[in-house]
């Protein structure tokens, strides 16, 4: 089978649409006999004529009519070959797969992320998922994600980095009508950490939250007490609602109070230092991809906004 070179390809086709070998030189801007012998190299590799001579300029042959169409077609995929690759490497094209954990999804950080993102370049494929950081850290490992936004800090993974992103405060989810929700409502005050002590807390398991998990048991400690856990949910909304069930008490990332859970009410905390919830994002370490270098570009910019607009 022959292989046919592209620049014959496109001499054939200067000649067939100029039907004058001398103006198709000139189109190409090269001399009469070379573009000659790439016509007749072509058909010797075809083994057909695919122009008649005629006496004045030239006409193409039924075979060259069936060729020219073909070769239209392949020059111009072959023109697209480096547009679409220098889009890739640009990050405007391509595939990005990122995660999210329940309580990481309703910070409006990361939805106008993703929608900014979304809308900036259209023209690579977003595939979004759910779960737990646990899930979301094996999803990673395993390829299947190329980031995720995580409240843990899973750097401890040897394959893995993070992007600190920001950080907000913890407040205090209260059965609506609870004592300490009318108390705090009263004046107004945020409520001591110590204040919890003795009540039954709901907290998410601890595999789907590692990090808030822990940071909540460490500032009890710090509190003097422990939390007396006495009801686990797999995820952070499925907390709020057992809270709201007049189950126990919880402590949750700000932006969870968006969810406006009736029956539930929340309140700030104090003498409670060092308890905050971070927001990541996680990578695999090797070099990232030109959608994801593009993607953590546009993270790093909107959080430096956010932080400046809290340091102003």
């Amino acid at each position: 089978m022959a292989t046919i070179d592209l620049r014959r390809l496109r001499a054939f086709v200067a000649i067939a649409e100029e039907s004058h070998i001398t103006r198709a030189a000139e189109r190409l801007d090269m001399q009469q006999p070379p573009l000659t012998r790439l016509l007749r190299g072509l058909e010797d590799d075809l083994g057909v004529v695919l122009m008649h001579r005629l006496p004045r300029g030239v006409r193409p042959t039924e075979a060259g009519l069936a060729l020219l169409d073909e070769a239209r077609i392949v020059l111009a995929r072959a023109d697209g070959i480096a547009d679409v690759v220098q889009r890739v490497a640009r990050g405007e094209e391509g595939r990005l797969a990122v995660g999210f954990t329940s309580s990481s999804a309703h910070h409006p950080f990361v939805p106008g992320v993703l929608r900014e993102y979304r809308e900036s370049v259209p023209g690579v494929d977003m595939v979004l998922e759910e779960a737990g950081t646990g899930e979301l850290v094996d999803a990673l490992l395993r390829e299947r994600l190329d980031a995720a936004f995580v409240r843990s800090d899973v750097s401890a993974t040897p394959e893995l980095l993070i992007d600190p992103v920001l950080t907000e405060p913890m407040l205090v989810a209260l059965p609506l009508g609870h004592a300490l929700a009318v108390l705090a409502a009263d004046n107004n005050a945020p409520l001591p950490l110590r204040c919890l002590a003795g009540e039954p807390f709901v907290l998410y398991r601890r595999p789907a939250g590692p990090g808030l998990y822990d940071g909540i048991f460490a500032a009890c400690k710090a509190a003097g007490f422990s939390p007396n856990v006495k009801q686990e949910a797999p995820r952070l909304p499925s907390t709020l609602s057992l809270v709201a069930a007049g189950l126990g008490v919880s402590i949750v990332p700000a932006s969870m109070s968006r969810m406006n859970t009736d029956g539930v009410a929340y309140r700030t905390l104090s003498d409670c230092p060092g308890l905050a919830a971070p927001l990541y994002l996680a990578m695999r370490r090797r070099a990232p991809s030109p959608a994801l270098t593009r993607f953590r570009v546009l993270i790093r910019a909107k959080a430096q906004v956010i932080s400046t607009a809290r340091q102003g």
